[in-house]
């Protein structure tokens, strides 16, 4: 695949699964009515919106640069991604839709979002330990098995994961 169409592909992903997950849906649950929180959870709510935007935008780039592909099971990549915030937790992409749903929760003082939110992990989670990780560890073998065995699935790590990107036969450090 070429970066164009890798670009391409990842937009479409983009707009129809993260911005109907973590914007459509919320919507749909709550109209964006406001309960009127405190200004602190607001405030908090933005920080974590905007903070799950940028991470989402971070984590597409990736896919379409290093991975050459798409986060779209029906053009996956064809490196595996363990670069940039992939270094640091293998799911950033899920996490930051995650932070936008509970961003939202706040902003709106809305404790039904925080329900969606739930809900949304138990599925994702499922997803990836159902599907995406059996198929990972198909396509990348060794590879994806020592990043797996060095980078948490959903709490990042302090440090960032320094593995060899490139090769099937990647050691891991003890300490890591």
């Amino acid at each position: 695949m070429t970066r164009r169409g890798a670009a391409v592909g990842s937009l479409i992903f983009l707009v129809t699964e993260p911005g109907l997950m973590g914007g459509l849906v919320p919507y749909w649950l709550t109209g964006w009515d406001s309960n009127d929180p405190p200004k602190a959870l607001a405030v908090a709510g933005v920080v974590a919106l905007l903070g799950g935007l940028a991470v989402l935008a971070h984590t597409v780039i990736r896919f379409v640069v290093e991975g050459l592909g798409t986060p779209a099971p029906v053009a996956p990549t064809q490196n595996l991604v363990v670069g940039g915030l992939y270094r640091f937790v293998r799911n950033p992409m899920y996490v930051a839709v995650i932070l936008i749903i509970l961003g939202q929760a706040a902003i709106l003082g809305r404790a039904v979002l925080l329900v969606y939110a739930a809900i949304f992990w138990a599925v994702v989670a499922s997803f990836v330990s159902f599907y995406e990780e059996p198929t990972l560890a198909e396509r990348y073998g060794a590879q994806y098995a020592a990043y797996r065995g060095a980078v948490r699935a959903w709490w990042p790590r302090l440090t960032p994961w320094s593995g060899d990107r490139g090769s099937a036969h990647t050691e891991i450090r003890v300490g890591e």
